[in-house]
């Protein structure tokens, strides 16, 4: 999925106007409650601690969103800023568990090659827009 389509789809679903954010490459999105310093830096540290998928713990885990406005769906894990989109022509089936190991994988490629494709920083930003 292209760059363009990822951010659209995470400014649809982000709408928290003070909520800064950072892109990976395969559509993994953190969430940066208390922004400081480089956001690509912050957001890097986190995905690389909580992204990578360690068989038999909580970073395995995953829970699936099925997003109306953004025609797919938002897996999450075990950190709760970190989410990753799944769209509708991802997955190999539809379920709940096929969406949720599509988003898993793509997570954890995010984590290991930490690719930041876009900023969002809200700093300051007092905009509703």
């Amino acid at each position: 999925m292209n760059t363009e389509i990822l951010v659209g789809v995470w400014k649809r679903l982000l709408t928290d106007p003070r909520k800064s954010w950072v892109l990976f490459e395969h559509g993994t999105c953190v969430v940066l409650t208390t922004p400081d310093g480089d956001l690509s830096e912050q957001a890097t540290k986190i995905l690389g601690e909580f992204g990578p998928v360690h068989a038999g713990s909580s970073a395995g885990d995953f829970g699936v969103i099925n997003v109306k406005d953004a025609d797919g769906w938002v897996v999450t894990g075990h950190h709760q800023d970190v989410l990753t989109y799944v769209g509708p022509d991802e997955p190999s089936g539809q379920e709940d568990f096929a969406v949720g190991l599509c988003g898993r994988s793509k997570r954890h490629q995010d984590a290991t090659e930490l690719r930041v494709v876009h900023v969002e920083d809200k700093r300051g930003s007092s905009d509703p827009a």
